[in-house]
């Protein structure tokens, strides 16, 4: 049996500079992944089949099957290997659904890296991450699950050499918001290209937080607007002291703080937890670059 994390990606930042004449939005972005995700299993098996399990899996039940990124994945590389292998899939869904946290990708991502070990398919890191482009912009850098600046329509990846240590806290208020309505909102707001280099000077934590501070999330102002308890999720982050930083990611309606130390993290994400104990909330580590 082969068993991955489909890590949550993070979007530290995220700056819209351009729309192309095909609809997608330029972006960029500094990415990172935690600790906290989805878990997939793959075994041996004689058709590909997918069961879904986990305190979310109740909010993919009525996700046409055609529809899901796992078994999309799935067909895809047995059509690339020209194979007649099959998997029996498990998938513990563990991250809230249409988050900002790339949960559906990276579930993907997971199922390209899984199953390529599982049926013994040599596949290059470039290869399978053209292959995962064919499902989604952010397939690559999910593939990828290190620190990573992104550019165009999120596919063109810069991994980070360097990344200093930190732990995030978590929260969604259990709202799902969909990325393209959240871009509508956006309403052709665009903002300039950054004019300083983005990975220079982030590799201790002061540095990226005055990277960071001076950045934004686009998105932000556009989500809360459909969603008002993102900006609820930000006051209670920004409350806590030991924060030292806390934004949306991605699309919404996910919030993250960053924190200096795993006592700091959990400690908090306890506090908030009892604040409001309808909304997810969870802690983890900052995944940094292999060496």
């Amino acid at each position: 049996m082969i068993t991955r994390l489909a890590a949550a990606k993070v979007n530290l930042d995220l700056r819209v500079i351009g729309r192309r004449a095909d609809g997608y939005h330029e972006l960029e972005s500094l990415i990172a992944f935690c600790s906290i995700g989805d878990v997939l299993t793959f075994e041996s098996a004689s058709d590909i089949t997918l069961r879904v399990e986990g305190p979310y899996a109740s909010q993919l039940r009525d996700e046409p099957l055609q529809n899901n990124l796992v078994l999309r994945a799935a067909e895809l590389l047995r059509k690339y290997a020209k194979s007649e292998q099959g998997a029996r899939i498990t998938l513990t869904k563990n991250l809230p659904v249409a988050a900002g946290l790339g949960g559906g990708s990276a579930d993907a991502a997971a199922t390209l890296s899984g199953l390529s070990e599982l049926w013994g398919i040599d596949i290059g890191t470039a290869q399978l991450a053209g292959l995962g482009l064919t499902l989604g912009a952010d397939l690559p850098v999910c593939l990828a699950g290190i620190p990573c600046y992104l550019t165009g329509i999120g596919e063109v990846i810069k991994p980070l050499k360097a990344f200093p240590p930190l732990w995030l806290v978590l929260i969604n208020p259990r709202v799902g918001l969909s990325t393209p309505s959240v871009f509508a909102a956006l309403d052709g707001r665009i903002s300039p290209p950054r004019a300083d280099n983005p990975t220079l000077g982030i590799d201790d934590r002061e540095g990226l937080l005055k990277k960071l501070a001076a950045s934004v999330n686009d998105l932000e102002i556009p989500a809360i607007e459909l969603v008002p308890e993102i900006a609820d999720c930000l006051s209670e982050l920004r409350l806590i002291s030991e924060c030292l930083l806390a934004r949306m990611s991605g699309s919404g309606a996910s919030c993250f703080g960053l924190f200096a130390s795993p006592d700091e993290a959990a400690a908090s994400a306890r506090i908030i937890r009892a604040r409001h104990p309808a909304w997810w909330v969870a802690d983890g580590l900052i995944d940094r670059p292999k060496s």
